[in-house]
């Protein structure tokens, strides 16, 4: 049974780390959250000890390290902009970092984290739970078996509506969560350069606070893609039938199924990353590349625009 830490108890992910810890059979043994609505915890680990203060916190994960109890992972749900430093926390207490995504918000954080690791011995891993999706799996064994020299053409769209209180947390500040392309975007971004290899193409053509758009490039396939968290992007027979969400990928006008199957994936995760197969700095390096050339990129106006992004404009 591994000792785990939790940072960031209280956030909208944390239940599916908690519950993958649970299913794994390990133990959540501390949890830090400045904002203490964390009776979730109680329905995994109730035995947990609970910081809303980080300094609390630290103190305690390293009183027990020195009394022989110290950490073996230490999971990262903290806001974006704060994963670097959790994770330099994690492996300087002498554990191994599961983190969300995205790992960090610029890839010269990469470079950093990679000397830590050297430094420590200990290893970053990171959630990027469509690597491991079976639909996305066999799309990418499917796609290696094509003709090296093929191009698919792609459409990616993924619309999950938020309230107003999106913009006014921290997701809504782009130097916090790194904007939209990063906050509901990178795993999308990741999931395109495993499956259609190397990128050779990145442009934006549509850069807003609720909606971004653009156009990517690999080494075998051309995409269109669009991000919205705006209701009114949702199709209308979509939103008729009460959904909030909609995604769809389709690959040469073939719809690709994987709207299922989402529920489990941290815990295989987490059961990849315990078995030593985890994701690691360097598989996360293309998408964080790809986002944060988003965050800073122009618009462009000319193009192979997606569908939505040019209803968008009008």
């Amino acid at each position: 049974m591994k000792r785990f830490a939790l940072i960031g108890a209280a956030g909208y992910i944390a239940p599916r780390h908690m519950g993958a810890i649970r299913d794994t059979g390990n133990d959540l043994v501390a949890a830090l959250d400045p904002n203490d609505s964390v009776g979730i915890i109680d329905s995994h680990f109730p035995e947990a000890d609970f910081f809303t203060e980080f300094e609390r916190f630290d103190r305690h994960i390293d009183k027990q390290r020195r009394d022989g109890n110290g950490l073996d992972y230490v999971s990262i749900c903290s806001p974006n902009y704060l994963h670097d430093s959790h994770m330099r926390f994690a492996l300087r207490s002498g554990a191994d970092a599961i983190c969300e995504k995205p790992l960090v918000l610029n890839p010269w954080n990469i470079d950093g984290l990679t000397e830590i690791e050297k430094d420590t011995g200990r290893k970053v891993n990171t959630i990027l739970q469509l690597r491991v999706h079976p639909a996305i799996t066999e799309l990418r064994e499917r796609i290696l078996r094509n003709p090296k020299e093929k191009k698919h053409e792609v459409d990616l769209t993924y619309i999950t509506s938020r309230g107003h209180w999106y913009l006014q947390s921290w997701k809504g500040n782009e130097k916090r969560s790194g904007g939209i392309a990063t906050n509901i975007g990178v795993h999308f971004f990741d999931m395109l350069h495993f499956v259609f290899g190397k990128l050779q193409d990145n442009k934006v053509h549509l850069s807003e606070e609720t909606r971004a758009a653009g156009y990517l490039e690999y080494e075998h396939a051309r995409v269109r893609w669009f991000l919205s968290i705006d209701i009114d992007d949702v199709p209308a027979p979509v939103r008729e039938q009460g959904q909030r969400t909609f995604r769809s990928i389709t690959v040469d006008g073939q719809e690709i199924e994987f709207s299922g199957g989402f529920t489990d994936l941290h815990t295989r995760s987490y059961e990849e990353i315990l078995a030593g197969r985890g994701f690691g700095l360097e598989e996360n390096r293309v998408a964080i590349e790809t986002v944060a050339h988003i965050r800073e990129a122009k618009p462009e106006p000319g193009g192979d625009w997606h569908p939505l992004a040019s209803k968008a404009q009008k």
